[in-house]
């Protein structure tokens, strides 16, 4: 259980650490092993809509959003150390990773309603772009 990273391509910059900040191009997919990649449906991706940028290693990392009283407002979903936070900071600045999350590291028991089912892992794509 946790993180699975696999490296795509090196990087030779910094290796973040809890509290930084990152710039970071991504795309996730519920995991489906009846594919050669296991990515089933994607739910989300940065690509397009410019890159994420977040603190680190704080648990901030998997948020949604919902909407409410006629708008949309983000929600931190994870209180703790997330996925992201276990395999990004295993990530130097310029490479590229898969990251196979398993659910008690995502979203968990609760899912993320129309986009998440209960117990779902996860896998990522990830290129870690820049750490402040």
């Amino acid at each position: 259980m946790g993180v699975t990273k696999t490296t795509l391509q090196e990087g030779n910059g910094a290796t973040p650490t809890a509290g930084q900040t990152v710039t970071i191009e991504y795309t996730g997919w519920l995991k489906d092993a009846s594919k050669p990649d296991n990515k089933g449906d994607k739910f989300d991706s940065s690509v397009g809509r410019g890159d994420f940028v977040t603190r680190i290693g704080v648990g901030q990392v998997i948020r949604g959003r919902v909407m409410r009283y006629g708008r949309v407002i983000d929600v931190l979903l994870i209180f703790g150390w997330s996925g992201w936070d276990e395999g990004v900071t295993q990530m130097k600045v310029g490479e590229k990773a898969t990251l196979d999350i398993t659910s008690d590291y995502g979203y968990g028991a609760r899912g993320f309603t129309g986009h998440i089912p209960p117990n779902a892992d996860l896998i990522f794509d990830v290129h870690l772009k820049k750490v402040q």
